[in-house]
């Protein structure tokens, strides 16, 4: 005969807590923390930021900037088709030797354009990125034409990669088509946190001409404050067809009189005040910023490279719309 027996083990008393989710196969059960909820709100603070920037400029994409950019940007390389009898009128440097001593008659290579392009944007996220005295931050600019471009790339069936740069190369995404791959770009724009704050435009221009072996469209987006870069970027144009995109403030060309005001640098930290109300002080400034749009224009000039100025207090359609009609 079985007798029943009590269960005199201690009991352990369950918490449960109200905020606590189900536990999947990756998480470890336990009650969420402080930290934990904030990261989660900041993640979708940062996908609302991420659809609101993809809802703006994928718009102009489509309604603005597709014609312009198929025709300043297609059909730039030409690729092996076939090969075909020769005809009369055709090119002799064309004839294929191999296939017209196999059937003892000439035939020559066809080429036809490439119909797809690799984008690169070279994107500055260097420390002078964080400013901006009118409507934007130039890191805002700078993220919104970068979407477009990226877009603009995927519409027309090209692959867009993206090298995040300060004074070196802080973060490589290869060349790949898709909206995932745009919507990775936009988020890490977004929230890319860069280990430096200075600027060396020839850092990524190096990396550029060894890291992509084919022929691209490469943008770089940057104001261009940076240490001489001249033969990086004409080594760099020789290969890739290179387009400059220069972003600045309006404070950046006119200093306001204001009297004393207590100025940083972004990407060395130093601080010093200065007395605007100093004619000479401005005019020695306005000096100085001419001097340097002056060598910058120049360097691109020389190195052939397209180029066209965006402002922060201004919408940035207009110049690139420009630009995309000059080409």
């Amino acid at each position: 005969m079985r007798v029943k027996t009590e269960d005199r083990r201690p009991k352990t008393e369950e918490k449960v807590y109200a905020y606590q989710q189900p536990v999947t196969s990756n998480e470890q059960p336990g009650p969420r923390t402080e930290e934990h909820v904030t990261r989660k709100m900041e993640a979708v603070d940062l996908l609302k930021k991420v659809r609101r920037i993809e809802i703006k400029t994928r718009g102009l994409t489509r309604h603005i900037f597709a014609g312009e950019y198929h025709s300043a940007f297609k059909g730039r390389g030409i690729s092996f088709s076939e090969v075909r009898e020769y005809q009369y009128g055709d090119d002799i440097r064309n004839i294929d030797w191999n296939v017209t001593a196999r059937f003892n008659h000439p035939w020559v290579k066809v080429y036809e354009e490439e119909r797809e392009l690799t984008v690169m944007l070279l994107i500055d996220v260097s420390g002078s990125g964080n400013f901006g005295s009118a409507v934007s931050f130039k890191r805002d600019i700078m993220t919104e034409v970068s979407a477009v471009l990226s877009f603009s790339a995927i519409y027309n069936n090209d692959k867009i990669g993206v090298i995040f740069f300060t004074d070196k190369v802080e973060k490589f995404i290869p060349p790949q088509k898709g909206k995932k791959h745009i919507l990775r770009i936009i988020r890490e724009l977004l929230d890319f946190s860069p280990q430096s704050n200075s600027t060396n435009l020839s850092e990524p221009l190096r990396f550029l001409t060894n890291a992509i072996k084919k022929r691209c469209t490469a943008f770089i987006i940057s104001d261009f404050i940076a240490p001489e870069f001249e033969e990086a970027m004409r080594i760099a144009s020789s290969k890739h067809d290179i387009v400059a995109l220069k972003v600045s403030d309006p404070l950046e060309k006119l200093l306001p009189d204001v009297g004393l005001m207590k100025v940083m640098d972004a990407e060395t930290g130093y601080e010093k005040w200065i007395d605007t109300s100093s004619m000479y002080l401005r005019r020695s400034y306005s000096e100085w910023w001419n001097t340097h749009m002056e060598k910058i224009r120049n360097t691109f000039k020389k190195c052939g490279v397209d180029f066209t100025e965006i402002s922060t207090n201004e919408d940035y359609v207009r110049p690139l719309i420009k630009l995309f009609e000059s080409r």
